[in-house]
């Protein structure tokens, strides 16, 4: 393993050649553990965590997912779900080597594109995930829903997320539709400002008067700069396609795929934990369509909204974290 030390991320080998980067902070000897898989055009980052997570006795990890960062890509012929399974337990049995499985109390959380991941692991056969059998909750931040099952999932995309992750992009022969968009987001997200431009574009500009208030308001609690979280958002976004596209070109497929299970067949022992989703009302990117079929399907779980759009749950989170732990300790 080696470390970053400049910007707190660190590195685990793993077989193959492979490396997953993740950060850390917290009680890194607790047994009580909080996995965050993280969205699309970000990394793995513990630098700024929610201070309800301080507060606790918890150590928090954030993977880079595959293809992210510094991350490498799923090897040949090796499909997401296994690639993914494979890493986390790595990353936790290089973390707990000597703990009886059945001691540590994990918590799966995910934001957005990262519930995906989340919830595979959640439903994940144990013998191929052996730390599913401590999992205590799973906390679904802007959701998404499987694309296989979910037949009504593209009745509520936008326009550009029918094209990049939506049906025309996962029908299309050889990612064509995907490797476009890469071409004309490497030119928006080629340096921090342009990816602070992009994020304005995409996020903060769709925020009305009553969000760009809370959002300040939050900002100013948590005595961050006028523009830090912004910047913040923009240096991962840069950071997040600086070695490769490879997952954002996974991403259609990732969606479209088989998760290895059905929200609706997960067998009682896999629907013990209590699943927590969080949706964002005006949420354009993760509609709240989804987290409204994932809390039908999913047997043990419960939906809650937050006023705003893609960005709201950010500045709620304190909330979230302090609700979430609260119920499942």
């Amino acid at each position: 393993m080696s470390a970053d030390n400049s910007s707190g991320e660190r590195y685990l080998d793993l077989p193959g050649g492979r490396t997953l980067a993740y950060a850390e902070t917290g009680n890194i000897s607790s047994k009580t553990v909080v996995l965050y898989l993280h969205g699309a055009f970000t990394i793995g980052d513990a630098s700024k965590p929610s201070p309800v997570l301080l507060s606790k006795d918890i150590h928090f990890i954030s993977p880079t997912l595959p293809g992210w960062g510094n991350t490498s890509p799923p090897p040949p012929s090796t499909s997401y779900n296994d690639c993914l399974t494979s890493d986390m337990s790595a990353l936790l049995t290089h973390h707990y080597p000597d703990s009886n499985i059945h001691d540590i109390k994990l918590y799966i959380a995910g934001g957005s594109f990262g519930t995906v991941p989340a919830q595979i692991l959640y439903g994940a056969p144990y013998d191929i995930f052996p730390f599913g059998h401590c999992v205590s909750g799973v906390l679904l931040m802007d959701p998404i829903s499987p694309f296989r099952y979910h037949k009504d999932y593209a009745k509520c995309m936008t326009w550009s997320n029918y094209f990049m992750t939506g049906p025309v992009a996962y029908y299309m022969p050889f990612n064509l539709m995907v490797r476009l968009m890469k071409f004309v987001l490497a030119r928006k997200v080629a340096t921090v400002e342009g990816a602070g431009a992009f994020l304005r574009e995409t996020l903060f500009d769709r925020m009305d008067q009553a969000e760009r208030e809370t959002f300040a308001r939050w900002w100013e609690a948590r005595g961050r700069a006028l523009g830090e979280t912004e910047r913040m958002m923009a240096e991962n976004i840069v950071k997040s396609v600086s070695k490769s596209w490879v997952g954002l070109m996974l991403m259609s497929h990732v969606l479209h795929s088989d998760w290895g299970f059905r929200p609706d067949e997960l067998d009682e022992e896999h629907s013990r934990p209590h699943v927590l989703l969080m949706a964002g009302k005006d949420d354009h990117l993760a509609p709240v369509a989804y987290a409204q079929y994932l809390a039908a399907n999913y047997k043990n779980a419960e939906i809650k909204y937050v006023d705003g759009g893609h960005l709201a749950i950010l500045y709620h989170i304190d909330e979230v974290w302090a609700e979430f732990l609260a119920n499942e300790q």
